[in-house]
C-alpha cells in the first residue's frame, strides 16, 4: 500500500548567530551523515518517493529504451596519436564501463592519419590498458581521476574514486607487464603528470577539499619518501599543475577567481626547485603557454591586465627577473575587446590555437608560425547560428593537424583533423543516432529577451520542427549562471525524448555565466547575484507573454548553482512553473559560506561573497538564500536528486530545503532522492546513469504534459 503521508523531519531547532543577527535552524541536525535518525530520515525520503512516482514506471522504462535504442553501445572514439602508439577508447553493448586501448602505429603508415579501427572484431595489435567494468566489479560505484601515460608508452599512471567523494588512490600500470607496480598513493586529486618514465608529479587536497600542494613520486620508491615540491597555505588559493605540449616545463597554477601565480620546471630538472615566473598581482589573472617563435622560447600569456575580457601577448622565457613575467611588457597578439572574451591560447610547433567567445558562442581561430616569427590568427567558419566548436588538443607538439569537435543542437558531434597548412577539414567520425533520426526535424534559434533593467539575455530554443507555434506547448527552461559557465550548444540523445514529446526546450543563459563575456558574469556574482534569479523569471515571463507555453505547462532544470537557481526562483515566483527538478542544489549557501571548515567554503568567498566577515554580503546572501527564504505560499512541485557521498554540494542542503518546504509552504509535491552510493555527478555506470536520468525525465515529462508514456 502506499503511503500518502509524507515523512515527516522532526524540529529540531539551533540558533545561528551572526553580526548579532539570529537564525534558527529547525533541520541542521541532517548534518550528522553518519546518524542512524539522518540515514532513517534519507531512507524514508527515497521509500516515499518510489511509492508516490510509481505511475511513472511505463513512462520512466520508454525513455530508458528511448535512449538505449538510440545510442550505438559498442563504439570507439578516434584514435589519437602520442609517441609510438595510437590511443583509443570503446564501449561494449552491454557493459556499463569503456575500455582505455591502444595499438601501435605502423610503419610506413601516415603519420597523422588515425587508423580504423574495426567495432565487432579483434583488433590486431590492441593493448587494453585499462578495464573499467572489471575494475568496478567490487565497486557500486568508480569514477576515474587520472590516466596517464609516461612518453615513451611504458608506464600508466591511473586514479580510481570508489565512493563518489573524489578521493583518488593513485596506481602506476606497467604496460611492458600488464602488472601494477607496489607504488599505491592514497587520498590523491585529479590528475598525474609524468616527466621521463621515473617521476611522477601529483596534487593532495586539505581538509577542506581544496587542491594546495604538489608531490613528486619516484617510480619505485615508498611512497613515505615522496618530495612536496609546492604548497600554498592560503585557503582561498587553489594550485594545479601541468605540463606543455612541447615537454619542455611542467607549469603550476596557484591562483584564486581573482588572481593567480605561476611557477616554471624545465623538465630536463625534475628534482630542481620551481622558479616563479609570475608573482601574484591583486585582480590580475594571467595563463601562460610555451612556444617556440623564429627560434626564440617565449610564454604565450593570457591576461587580463588591459580588460577584464582578457587579452594575448608574448614574451621571452629568459632574461626576466624571478616572479616577473613582464606584464607592461608584452608584445601584443590578441588585444582586449569589449565584445570579444579570450579564453586561451593552446600552443604547438607551427600554430597557435585561439579560444575566444564574441555573440554568446565559442569560437576558434588559428595562427602559423613561421621563420620570420608570429602570423595572424584566421577565425575557423562554422555552418550553423547555435554551435560549439572545440580544439581537442592533440598530444604531439610537431602534429600539422588539429583534433577538432563539432555539433550543434540538432547536429551529433563530429571529429575532425584540420590540417593547417592547407586549411582543410577530414571527417573522422560522426556520431550516430540510431533509429529514424533526422536532424531536419529539429530546430534550434535564438531569443533575445530583455531583462526588467533593459539587458538583452540569449536564449537557446529547440524544438521539433514540425510543433505548431502557433499556440502555447508543454516547455523545459534550464539554466545555471555562476562560476563563469556557459551552456553551449550540444547535442543530447535524451533530449529528444523531451522533443518527440512535443516539448520545447530552451536554455536561459542568465548573468552570472560567461556566455556574453566577463562582464556578463561580473554581474552576476556577489553582490549582483539576483540579476542571474531575475534573469530566469523574466525569460520565464517572456515565454508565458507571447504564447510560447504557459505556466502549467511549463517546468525548469538546474543542478548545483543551477540548483541555487532553482531555489531562488522558486521562492520569487513560484506561479510561474509548474514542476521544478533541483539536482545536488546549493539551495542553502549561506549556512555553507559561514562554514569555513567545509569543502571549498573559503575559495568560494570569491563568487559568492564572504558572509562570514562582511555584515552586508551576510544580509544580501540571506535576502536570496533558498532555504532561509520558504515562506506559506503555494510552490512548485519539487524534485530534489542529491548524493550521500557529494563533496561539492553536501546532501544535507536539500534535506533541509525539502523538510522546510513540507513545514512551510502552502501547496506542492516535494520529493527528495539521495543516491546514497553516488558523488556529484550522480550515479556511475552509462546504463545506471540512463536509468537515473529516465526516472528524472519521465517526472518532467508528466509534470509538463500530462503523459505517462
Amino acid at each position: 500500500m502506499t503511503n500518502s503521508f509524507p515523512p515527516v523531519a522532526p524540529i529540531i531547532p539551533t540558533t545561528r548567530t551572526t553580526h548579532g543577527i539570529d537564525f534558527v535552524d529547525n533541520y541542521e541536525w541532517l548534518r550528522e551523515k553518519d546518524s542512524p535518525q539522518t540515514r532513517a530520515y534519507l531512507e524514508a525520503e527515497n521509500a516515499y518517493v518510489q511509492q508516490h512516482t510509481a505511475e511513472l514506471d511505463e513512462l520512466k522504462e520508454n525513455i530508458y529504451q528511448e535512449i538505449k535504442s538510440r545510442v550505438k553501445e559498442t563504439e570507439m572514439s578516434v584514435p589519437t596519436r602520442m609517441g609510438n602508439y595510437w590511443y583509443y577508447g570503446r564501449t561494449e553493448e552491454g557493459k556499463s564501463y569503456g575500455y582505455s586501448c591502444r595499438i601501435p602505429v605502423s610503419e610506413g603508415a601516415d603519420a597523422w592519419v588515425p587508423p580504423h579501427i574495426p567495432e565487432n572484431e579483434p583488433v590486431a595489435g590492441e593493448q587494453i590498458l585499462l578495464d573499467l567494468n572489471e575494475l568496478a566489479k567490487q565497486h557500486e560505484f568508480l569514477s576515474l581521476g587520472a590516466s596517464s601515460v609516461t612518453n615513451s608508452g611504458r608506464y600508466l599512471a591511473y586514479s580510481l574514486d570508489t565512493q563518489g567523494n573524489e578521493r583518488f588512490t593513485l596506481r602506476i600500470k606497467d604496460l611492458e607487464t600488464g602488472q601494477d607496480l607496489d607504488d599505491v598513493i592514497e587520498d590523491v586529486f585529479y590528475g598525474a603528470t609524468w616527466i621521463g618514465e621515473e617521476y611522477l608529479f601529483y596534487q593532495r587536497v586539505d581538509q577542506a577539499w581544496r587542491p594546495d600542494s604538489v608531490w613528486r613520486h619516484k617510480v619505485g620508491t615508498p611512497v613515505a619518501e615522496d618530495v612536496r615540491v609546492f604548497y600554498e597555505e592560503d585557503e582561498k588559493i587553489n594550485v594545479g599543475i601541468g605540463g606543455v605540449r612541447s615537454d619542455k616545463y611542467l607549469i603550476i597554477s596557484s591562483g584564486s577567481r581573482l588572481s593567480t601565480e605561476l611557477w616554471a620546471l624545465a623538465q630536463d630538472t625534475p628534482e630542481a626547485q620551481f622558479r616563479c615566473v609570475h608573482k601574484r598581482q591583486p585582480n590580475l589573472e594571467v595563463d601562460i603557454d610555451h612556444a617556440v617563435v623564429a627560434g626564440q622560447d617565449v610564454w604565450i600569456v593570457t591576461h587580463n591586465a588591459d580588460g577584464p575580457n582578457f587579452a594575448v601577448g608574448w614574451v621571452p622565457v629568459d632574461g626576466r627577473e624571478e616572479g616577473d613575467l613582464g606584464i607592461a611588457d608584452l608584445h601584443s597578439l590578441v588585444p582586449h575587446r569589449d565584445d570579444v572574451r579570450i579564453e586561451g591560447v593552446d600552443t604547438y610547433r607551427d600554430h597557435i590555437v585561439l579560444g575566444y567567445r564574441s555573440g554568446a558562442i565559442g569560437r576558434l581561430a588559428i595562427m602559423q608560425l613561421n621563420d620570420a616569427g608570429f602570423g595572424v590568427f584566421e577565425q575557423l567558419e562554422f555552418p550553423e547560428e547555435l554551435y560549439s566548436a572545440a580544439a581537442l588538443g592533440n598530444p604531439e607538439w610537431d602534429a600539422p593537424v588539429i583534433r577538432l569537435s563539432y555539433e550543434s543542437f540538432t547536429t551529433p558531434a563530429q571529429i575532425y583533423d584540420y590540417e593547417v597548412a592547407s586549411a582543410t577539414r577530414t571527417l573522422l567520425k560522426e556520431q550516430q543516432v540510431l533509429g529514424d533520426f533526422d536532424s531536419s526535424n529539429y530546430t534550434a534559434r535564438r531569443l533575445w529577451v530583455s531583462a526588467r533593467d533593459g539587458v538583452k539575455i540569449p536564449v537557446s530554443m529547440i524544438y521539433r520542427t514540425d510543433l505548431d507555434l502557433s499556440q502555447p506547448q508543454p516547455a523545459l527552461l534550464t539554466g545555471y549562471g555562476s562560476y563563469e559557465s556557459s551552456i553551449d550548444p550540444g547535442f543530447s540523445i535524451p533530449w529528444l525524448s523531451y522533443l518527440d514529446r512535443n516539448m520545447i526546450v530552451l536554455v536561459a543563459h542568465v548573468r552570472g555565466g560567461g556566455e556574453m563575456g566577463r562582464l556578463w558574469y561580473d554581474t552576476g556574482k556577489t553582490t549582483t547575484k539576483k540579476n542571474t534569479f531575475t534573469d530566469f523569471i523574466d525569460v520565464a515571463d517572456y515565454l508565458i507573454a507571447q504564447g510560447i507555453t504557459t505556466s502549467e505547462h511549463l517546468v525548469a532544470v538546474g543542478g548545483s548553482a543551477g540548483g541555487l537557481l532553482m531555489g531562488a526562483v522558486a521562492n520569487m515566483a513560484p506561479d510561474r512553473f509548474k514542476a521544478i527538478k533541483a539536482a545536488v542544489p546549493f539551495v542553502d549557501p549561506l549556512t555553507s559560506m559561514l562554514k569555513p571548515e567545509l569543502p571549498l567554503t573559503v575559495g568560494e568567498w570569491d563568487e559568492w561573497g564572504d558572509p562570514l566577515h562582511d555584515k552586508e554580503i551576510y544580509e544580501y546572501m540571506a535576502s536570496y538564500a533558498p532555504y532561509e527564504n520558504i515562506t506559506a505560499q503555494k510552490y512548485p512541485n519539487i524534485l530534489a536528486v542529491t548524493s550521500l557521498n557529494d563533496t561539492r554540494v553536501l546532501y544535507v542542503e536539500p534535506a533541509k530545503w525539502i523538510a522546510q518546504l513540507r513545514a512551510t509552504a502552502t501547496g506542492g509535491q516535494f520529493y527528495l532522492k539521495t543516491e546514497m552510493v553516488a558523488g556529484h555527478g550522480g550515479v556511475s555506470g552509462r546504463y545506471e546513469k540512463w536509468r537515473q536520468i529516465a526516472f528524472e525525465y519521465a517526472w518532467l515529462i508528466h509534470q509538463a504534459t500530462g503523459k505517462l508514456a
